[in-house]
């Protein structure tokens, strides 16, 4: 039997193929960046082109480094940004870019669906929540309203996903992950046609749904021959990247949490439930057929941090005696108490999805005197991102009643011990990081793709896949001080939110965050 899964992790920056066995081992990576275009202010898009040739030149490297036969290679499988929009011709090509995740030029159209429908909660109740301009449907009415000949054209609209099976196997097909956010009912399993329609929106324009685990096709000869793979090599459909993150946290059971760190952050939790959002938080569907996905996503989490290096530490970070300028921070945190001396960041550097829906809402450090260092600022980053996901974790626990006593954490921030261990005395919960951190979407994937083939009987067991890394138990000393700085963030929204709003509504949230 062959041994191993090529699974692609296709992001904003550019593509990650992985090589994973059936136990879920990585046993090899290849990267291959591409570029995001901002043509106008709000706007963000990528050439699906791009992604394609990715995938190639990733699949190829890949055997070539690590020697794996074709003949060893059980399928392919893909993990894939959400939210994005390809309007496709009949004959399969792009009539136009990709609008991505990004892009925010729809609001207007979102402002009106939600109009139509007389009052948000009608929407709401109907969808799961309110749209805003970065949602699938508003930017597919933008297309029919500012570019009627595109409309008109596109046979239909695939996400990234839903693209690259087209280009592996020749059909059209979105899984119900990335179906999810364009306008599928959970428990129905189907496009809301009703909803389409009643907003002007040709629903015949979209493909036909599959499940993530479904094999969707093979490789037809043409894309075998581009991969360097052998023709007819099963094609899983795989999931959007937050769902595929869940699987590869290994927190797939009923109830159970996950917290992303990366570039964004998320709150994520696996259930039975099919929950209407609020506070910002949405459910999609999950990568497991019986399940839906409880998210609540923050704008920028380790883009905090990035942010930091780079004008904090940029002397530091163009050291070439520095190798890691994150491990570097680390420990500059290390010498700073808890709290930061009073100092507060707000990490909503490019606006915030969740625990506040709030486009408007900007970054700050708020009680700074000249007693403050750069050391209280960075440590106080690392704090305030932590804040923001523990505000998430109680609006899960109070609001949607899953407790999470523990934190299952994936993403880049794993890796650095100081912020674990911020976020376990924040939250007050136990924090575990696990193995391969950064191929979490990945592994993730491969798993899904494991389960589709039969290799696995159930997503429960995932479970004892996954493995832990470290531990990190929570700190009760400093529970007085990180409670007290938690309520006076919390506060914080309140009292500047429509300080943040006077300030940033003539202006551009996406434009700040290129």
């Amino acid at each position: 039997m062959p041994k191993y899964i090529i699974a692609h992790d296709v992001g904003t920056s550019g593509n990650k193929a992985v090589l994973v066995d059936i136990e879920g081992k990585v046993h090899g990576k290849c990267f291959e960046p591409y570029p995001v275009s901002y043509p106008k202010t709000d706007w963000a898009e990528q050439s699906p082109e791009d992604w394609w040739n990715a995938v190639k030149e990733t699949t190829r490297l890949l055997l070539k480094e690590t020697g794996v036969s074709p003949d060893d290679v059980l399928c392919v499988t893909h993990c894939v940004q959400m939210l994005g929009v390809v309007a496709v011709g009949s004959d399969g090509k792009p009539l136009r870019p990709a609008i991505i995740w990004l892009d925010n030029r729809a609001c207007k159209q979102a402002e009106r669906v939600m109009r139509k429908f007389i009052h948000a909660r009608i929407f709401t109740l109907l969808a799961g929540a309110t749209l805003c301009g970065k949602d699938c449907l508003p930017k597919m009415l933008w297309v029919k309203q500012e570019e009627p000949d595109i409309y008109k054209n596109t046979y239909r609209f695939l996400d990234g996903n839903g693209y690259l099976i087209y280009r592996s196997t020749g059909k059209m097909a979105m899984e119900w992950t990335g179906a999810s956010v364009y306008g599928m009912d959970l428990k129905k399993k189907a496009w809301m046609k009703g909803v389409f329609k009643y907003v002007g929106f040709d629903p015949g324009k979209l493909p036909s749904l599959v499940r993530s685990i479904d094999k969707v096709g093979g490789l037809t000869r043409e894309s075998a021959t581009e991969l360097g793979l052998k023709e007819g090599t099963p094609v899983v459909a795989g999931a959007g990247d937050a769902a595929c993150a869940a699987v590869g946290s290994g927190a797939v059971g009923e109830g159970e949490g996950h917290v992303y760190l990366g570039t964004s952050g998320w709150v994520g939790v696996v259930t039975q439930k099919t929950l209407k959002g609020k506070y910002g938080i949405a459910t999609i569907h999950s990568a497991d057929p019986d399940k839906a996905f409880l998210i609540a996503e923050m704008e920028t989490a380790g883009a905090c941090l990035q942010w930091a290096g780079d004008r904090l530490y940029a002397p530091e970070k163009a050291n070439p005696r520095i190798s890691n300028i994150y491990a570097y921070m680390d420990g500059q945190i290390d010498r700073i108490p808890p709290g930061s001396n009073n100092l507060v960041f707000t990490p909503w550097l490019c606006g915030e999805r969740a625990p506040v829906a709030d486009c408007y809402v900007r970054s700050s450090f708020l009680n700074l005197t000249p007693a403050h260092t750069r050391e209280h600022m960075l440590r106080a980053v690392y704090e305030g991102v932590a804040y923001n996901i523990r505000w998430m974790v109680e609006i899960v626990d109070n609001h949607f009643r899953f407790p999470l006593p523990r934190l299952r954490v994936i993403g880049g921030g794993s890796r650095g011990a100081p912020w674990m261990q911020i976020l376990a005395d924040v939250t007050h919960r136990k924090v575990e990081s696990v193995q391969n951190p950064l191929e979490a979407g990945a592994v993730g994937a491969a798993l899904v793709a494991a389960v589709g083939m039969g290799i696995y009987p159930s997503f429960e067991a995932l479970k004892q896949v996954v493995k832990v890394d470290r531990v990190f138990e929570p700190q009760a000393r400093n529970y007085p001080v990180y409670d007290r700085l938690f309520r006076s963030y919390q506060e914080s929204y309140g009292s500047l939110r429509r300080f943040y709003k006077r300030l940033n509504e003539n202006s551009s949230g996406e434009e700040v965050c290129k």
